[in-house]
């Protein structure tokens, strides 16, 4: 078989060869294999926490299984970026492949809690490759005008991935091991590895790259410490406390400093010049927002699912699938859309308005809503989702050079992954404080402590006379509710900033060629 042709990374470099629709859809399904790994696993071991802690013991490092994973994603998603930029893709999403199999299988074989904390880190440097690589190389292979297309498939298969990761988690915990949600990425690794090999074009590497290690350095700090205290802030330490407060002031300092930096290096981490454009600030922010309003409810509905409705734990998240079923759709169809029409504003500004509507519908259920009408909400919200997220990507794309796609999908990437823990945070925050007032106000004291707080289970709660039980969910349902209610602005902010989208129009040409600034 003859090798794949090569791809110029560098601005003025040749044009890539045109490539049949078969050709194209052989090297995006490598891709989107790389992509179905990296965001499974940012879900896949929920349903398994319970038989690894059972195993491992470590319950107070419970949390970490997951959170370390997604801050090394988050934090090298930006390096993998810049370094495709620089040295051309196709090898590092293979390097990335090899990472995140390595990470599995050590996930699969550990024997302690710290050993499984520190493989999930290493997992998730690769994981942070595959996902910013697989959308990023979209645009060494297709014209911007095709990218609409492809993007959709990119946004459906993360969308499935969301409810998918934690039932194939389950199934595999309960019918062979846990160890197997690691060893499952496996033989998918081995395929997208083989893939990518015979038939991504190869990427001939700039001339005399530099690498930013300084502010890659300090991006990284900034991250952590910003994630770290989201996820710790108001759960494990109070939000006025001296670790709180800390890592606030390391972050902005962290950050300060990477600014900086930034504007003096030679090849920086995050190119500054990006920010001046506002077609990229704005598909940015819209990013970040969507990020925090969709990761916070997609945290909370199983909750109200399980606890107010009564589902079991794998119900609810097949429950999920309207909302999952909402995007599949509207991400394709727009994607389609826009490869035919060449125009992507109205896709956005309509997304942000059918998920605004979706978060309002949320917002007025009970515990008295029927699951069927519940179903019916999340497929607005989900189709709403659908017709914003992947577009971002293809607006920055469309707008950076193209010696800066990689950065620049590897930035929207990052903002919204920042969203979404800072969403996970503060709906956290506000969820468990209405829930504290609401139980005052509904239950003896007595009996909210014997329920263990905010976090009681289904197994204690029915052990309670129904009147009781009532009162508790009534009291989860409104805290839960005020959640989604509190998202509704945050996306009506969205709405407001897709109108301030400049379009450029789509063209069929090269996919190397330059793109409008």
């Amino acid at each position: 078989m003859t090798s794949p042709p090569a791809v110029r990374t560098d601005p003025g470099g040749g044009s890539p060869p045109e490539l049949s629709h078969r050709q194209v859809l052989t090297i995006l399904s490598g891709l989107m294999l790389g992509m179905l790994l990296a965001a499974l696993d940012q879900t896949i071991v929920a349903t398994a926490l319970p038989r690894i802690v059972s195993d491992l013991q470590g319950l107070s490092h419970i949390s970490w299984v997951v959170t370390a994973y997604l801050l090394a994603a988050t934090v090298t998603t930006p390096l993998w970026g810049k370094l495709g930029d620089l040295y051309g893709r196709k090898y590092l999403f293979q390097a990335a492949i090899v990472v995140f199999l390595v990470g599995s299988v050590l996930c699969g074989l550990s024997g302690s809690m710290v050993e499984l904390i520190a493989f999930r880190g290493l997992q998730g440097i690769g994981g942070g490759g595959l996902m910013v690589l697989a959308q990023a190389s979209v645009a060494d292979v297709v014209s911007p005008r095709e990218r609409g297309r492809y993007q959709g498939y990119f946004g459906a298969v993360f969308g499935l991935a969301s409810v998918v990761g934690p039932l194939l988690g389950g199934f595999l915990t309960d019918n062979l091991s846990w160890r197997w949600i690691f060893y499952v990425n496996v033989p998918i690794g081995v395929v997208a590895l083989v893939v990518t090999t015979l038939v991504l074009p190869n990427s001939v590497a700039r001339v005399r790259p530099a690498i930013d290690y300084l502010g890659f350095l300090l991006l990284a700090g900034a991250i952590s410490t910003l994630i770290m205290l989201t996820t710790w802030g108001g759960v494990e330490y109070a939000w006025g406390s001296a670790v709180i407060v800390s890592l606030a002031v390391a972050t902005l300092v962290l950050g300060a400093a990477f600014v900086l930096v930034e504007r003096r290096a030679r090849e920086p981490m995050i190119p500054l010049r990006l920010f001046r454009d506002r077609t990229f600030n704005v598909a940015g922010g819209v990013s970040f927002i969507v990020g925090v309003a969709l990761f916070g409810v997609i945290i909370y509905l199983p909750l109200f699912l399980q606890l107010v409705s009564g589902s079991t734990a794998t119900n609810s998240g097949l429950l999920m699938l309207p909302l999952m079923a909402g995007l599949l759709v509207s991400s394709i169809a727009s994607g389609q859309a826009i490869t035919r029409s060449g125009r992507y504003k109205v896709f956005p500004i309509v997304g942000t308005a059918v998920a605004t509507a979706g978060l309002v519908l949320l917002a007025t259920m009970d515990v008295s809503t029927p699951r069927w009408i519940i179903s019916a909400w999340m497929v607005v919200l989900g189709f709403g989702i659908g017709m914003v997220m992947q577009v971002m990507v293809l607006v920055v794309q469309n707008t950076v050079a193209p010696s800066d796609i990689g950065v620049g999908t590897a930035t929207v990437s990052f903002l919204r992954s920042i969203g979404g823990s800072i969403g996970v945070s503060l709906f956290g925050a506000l969820f468990t404080s209405h829930l504290t007032t609401n139980l005052a106000g509904a239950l003896p004291s007595d009996v909210v402590a014997h329920l263990g707080g905010t976090g009681g289970s289904l197994q204690l709660l029915a052990t309670l006379p129904p009147a009781q039980q009532l009162a508790y969910k009534t009291a989860f349902a409104d805290a839960l509710t005020v959640v989604f209610a509190y998202a509704v602005p945050v996306m009506v902010l969205a709405f407001v900033l897709t109108w301030m989208l400049r379009e450029i129009p789509l063209r069929h040409g090269s996919p190397a060629s330059s793109n409008a600034g």
